[in-house]
């Protein structure tokens, strides 16, 4: 089979997919989700025009001139509102979020006006419409504050509340189930013993997959043989996962079971291999609705493809508005060689220059088992299909690695 191009690649992995049943949730677990649908406020905020400062609610006809000298008729407190109407010559002691009296037009700050018994000096003119908060200053109801698509931040949840939410329409998460293959893998915290390595791609994975808003499964690691790589897949299956990733087992080797064990449950394969560099030996295929994307073992290539294909996979069944991360201009802090036919994913310290441009320097080795490198990179910079060589100070393409 031809080495897919990246783009047609990602075309195939998402081809079809459409975002997941809505569901009801309330405000203190929709933090991060998606929204289903457009949300409309219920109420009109503030309902009635309200007072922005403690003070006195005065009518500015009255209180035009300093030294004016009201009468103060009585008390307006928050959520308790003034009874009556004021009169010429009359105020009314008013404090924050008060309901502005009828009659009042304007409010006169404490600091400016001097109390005498039952009434108030007034040492700054009032202004009509000043410090009042009109009604519908924030919002009225029925103005479509919230859109479909988008992931509901901190400030989003409160304007819910204030738009008299208690719950919201969002998609339900995508179930992301994660197999690891490879029996020269061993945990965290064991002795490796010969030929074996400490397993770490599935830390990264699921972390990008998590702050996607997935929920991960967990599948563990699989041994190199049929029976094990197809439970595994049969497992995922069953625990309803919507993306099964495998890592490692896709290659040509004797022990790379994966597309075997795919092929013989009846995955329909839509590709294997594409034309990058690192992960070329990539597979996707679909099972009834369960979508599979098979990553390579190497831990660069695993999260580069991870971040690649399996993050837009998951922002397109979650109902996102934003499915791809945009690429950035940047200047190349070295020099760089020929491409060939695949296209290059290289990764790279970024750093600012005082005008704002942004340095991206590839690190030295790019081997794509080099995690200490990944680690340190804070973008990719991409490098298309036969690229010619490119001197330090080049413009290049970016893509800023998550935080």
């Amino acid at each position: 089979m031809a080495l897919m191009p990246v783009a047609d690649a990602l075309a195939a992995i998402l081809a079809g997919a459409e975002p997941l049943p809505d569901e009801m949730v309330p405000l203190d677990a929709a933090y991060h989700r998606v929204l289903a649908r457009d949300v409309a406020a219920l109420r009109t905020q503030p309902p009635q025009a309200m007072s922005a400062m403690d003070g006195y609610a005065v009518r500015a006809s009255d209180a035009s001139s300093i030294n004016a000298k009201l009468k103060v008729i009585g008390e307006v407190a928050a959520g308790r509102p003034f009874g009556r109407a004021l009169g010429p010559g009359e105020a009314a002691r008013i404090f924050t979020g008060g309901v502005i009296p009828d009659g009042a037009d304007a409010v006169v700050i404490q600091e400016d006006t001097v109390a005498e018994g039952d009434g108030v000096t007034i040492r700054d003119a009032a202004i009509k419409g000043r410090h009042i908060r009109p009604a519908g200053v924030d919002f009225h109801q029925g103005d479509v504050l919230l859109s479909a698509g988008s992931r509901l931040t901190d400030r989003d949840l409160s304007l819910a509340a204030s738009m008299n939410h208690p719950k919201l329409p969002v998609r339900r998460r995508p179930k992301v189930a994660l197999l690891a293959t490879g029996d020269e893998l061993v945990m965290p915290g064991s002795t490796p013993g010969p030929g074996q390595i400490v397993y770490s791609n599935g830390y990264a994975l699921r972390a990008l997959a998590q702050a996607e808003g997935a929920e991960t499964i967990d599948l563990g690691i699989a041994a190199d043989t049929l029976e094990a790589t197809t439970a595994g897949i049969r497992r995922a299956r069953d625990l309803g996962a919507d993306i099964l990733v495998t890592t490692g087992g896709a290659s040509v080797g004797d022990h790379d079971l994966v597309k075997t064990s795919l092929d013989a449950e009846g995955v329909a394969m839509a590709f294997w291999k594409i034309a990058m560099r690192p992960g070329k030996p990539m597979l996707h295929g679909r099972l009834g609705a369960m979508r599979v994307i098979g990553v390579p073992g190497n831990p660069v290539s695993s999260y580069v493809c991870t971040l690649l294909f399996v993050v837009p996979l998951i922002r397109t069944l979650s109902g996102r508005k934003k499915i791809h991360e945009m690429r950035e201009s940047a200047l190349l802090g070295r020099d760089v060689g020929a491409n060939d036919v695949r296209e290059d994913y290289l990764r790279a310290r970024l750093e600012k220059r005082p005008d704002g441009m942004l340095i991206a320097t590839p690190v030295n080795r790019q081997d794509s088992s080099l995690l200490g490198n990944l680690a340190v990179a804070g973008a990719l910079v991409i490098r298309a299909p036969f690229a010619p060589a490119a001197p330090a100070g080049s413009p290049c393409e970016i893509l800023r690695l998550p935080d």
